[in-house]
């Protein structure tokens, strides 16, 4: 299973890289440093497609997707109501900074194969699971977005805080835009 799944990330991996533009060494470097086990195994989950879920299975991973895409959405208010005030609250930002970026690590095991809308209620598009390169790959820069919000956080600089929720902003509109229904709740 370990092969399977190494093979698997191995090949996910060369094939986000196809077609991508070549980036400088030192771009190479922060990405290769950025990218988290979590991104890789999203790619292997989506792509791979591992052993078929019951629908009891698929059922509470989607209800997991929901919950933590509804703590992402709830964090990120807290950030631009935070990042808009005259003084922001930086526990405030810290917390929800942390909390955005361990779903971000999480949702690599939320797009398994069987978990769309022809199995339940879900803001998730098909399109997932057509297109699974592609979004992989706008996982992957969510999560890498994620983390470099976190580390400004921690380390406390607004002004890389604020251009780091900017990059992470992007990230969700670009994998929102292809990938999102709406839902009534």
């Amino acid at each position: 299973m370990r092969i399977a799944n190494f093979v698997a990330t191995a090949a996910v991996g060369l094939l986000l890289a196809c077609g991508r533009p070549q980036a400088s060494q030192a771009n190479n470097s922060q990405a290769a440093n950025s990218a988290s086990p979590a991104a890789n195994a999203a790619a292997t989950a989506i792509v791979a497609g591992a052993r078929p879920l019951s629908k009891d299975q698929a059922l509470k991973i989607m209800h997991e997707r929901h919950e933590g895409m509804e703590d992402v959405g709830k964090n990120n208010k807290v950030l631009r109501r935070e990042l808009t005030a005259a003084s922001p609250d930086l526990a405030a930002v810290r917390a929800a900074a942390a909390t955005i970026a361990r779903h971000s690590a999480e949702a690599a095991h939320w797009f398994p194969a069987g978990t769309g809308p022809d199995v339940g209620k879900t803001g998730a598009k098909p399109e997932i699971w057509q297109k699974p390169q592609d979004f992989a790959a706008k996982l992957r820069d969510f999560q890498i977005a994620a983390q470099a919000l976190n580390a400004a956080a921690r380390a406390g600089d607004l002004n890389a805080i604020k251009a780091r929720y900017g990059a992470l902003g992007g990230t969700c509109k670009a994998c929102h835009d292809n990938y999102r229904a709406e839902m009534k709740h």
